[in-house]
């Protein structure tokens, strides 16, 4: 069950994950509202945002190459969403370019357009 695994990642996230979740969350970057752990279809993304269509991932050694990373990202991009992945080391040595990374991306995508209130709500 992919919500189940997803809230297991959740309480089990690595030291970057806490990093990049204090500055994600509580829309504390440009105002973008990420969730952590977001199960989608096969995948758990590890921080995603609907709007725009954000998928960041924070990567350890382990995911150099992998065959598995390139189809979740395909699946992703195939669904719209960009994909945005990190090294740990860089969350760790140079967080502003991740953070100006996302936020470039962010302007660059289409955004959802609100519904305003009607004059007399």
């Amino acid at each position: 069950m992919p919500s189940a695994f997803a809230r297991s990642l959740r309480r089990n996230a690595t030291g970057i994950e806490r990093i990049l979740w204090d500055v994600l969350r509580n829309r504390r970057l440009n105002g973008l509202k990420f969730r952590r752990q977001v199960p989608l279809g096969p995948y758990v993304a590890d921080f995603a945002c609907f709007d725009p269509k954000i998928i960041v991932e924070a990567d350890g050694a382990q995911h150099a190459g992998s065959a598995h990373d390139q189809a979740r990202d395909a699946w992703f991009r195939q669904r719209g969403f960009a994909v945005l992945r990190f090294w740990n080391h860089e969350v760790t040595t140079n967080p502003h370019a991740v953070l100006d990374r996302i936020v470039l991306t962010s302007t660059q995508l289409p955004r959802r357009i609100k519904d305003s209130p009607s004059p007399g709500a």
